[in-house]
């Protein structure tokens, strides 16, 4: 069976692609397409508040602590790239279930 290209396993955790829609009401994450996840923000892309909310949306929805999550590529842009370090098959679990 082939990974989705909206997530796939590296050494150390998972990378992952999200779509991000700011100010979309409440903070969600959820499967988009087969290309990347989904992701509501109720914060603004204003000073970095919207980056941080997603930091923190991932980092709960995975349970990884937030310094766990970074923002590899598209730090202004919607469709961002992310990491996600911990146990890869754990976490690989948790976003097939998305």
């Amino acid at each position: 069976m082939s990974e989705p290209a909206a997530w796939r396993a590296v050494d150390g955790g998972l990378a992952i692609a999200v779509r991000v829609t700011p100010r979309g009401g409440r903070d969600a994450l959820a499967a988009g397409t087969p290309a990347h996840l989904a992701a509501r923000l109720a914060a603004a892309p204003v000073d970095g508040a919207a980056n941080a909310a997603l930091i923190a949306l991932v980092a709960k929805s995975f349970g990884v602590p937030k310094r766990a999550v970074r923002i590899v590529a598209g730090e202004t842009a919607r469709l961002k790239r992310l990491h996600v370090a911990g146990d890869t098959p754990a976490l690989a679990e948790i976003a097939a279930a998305l």
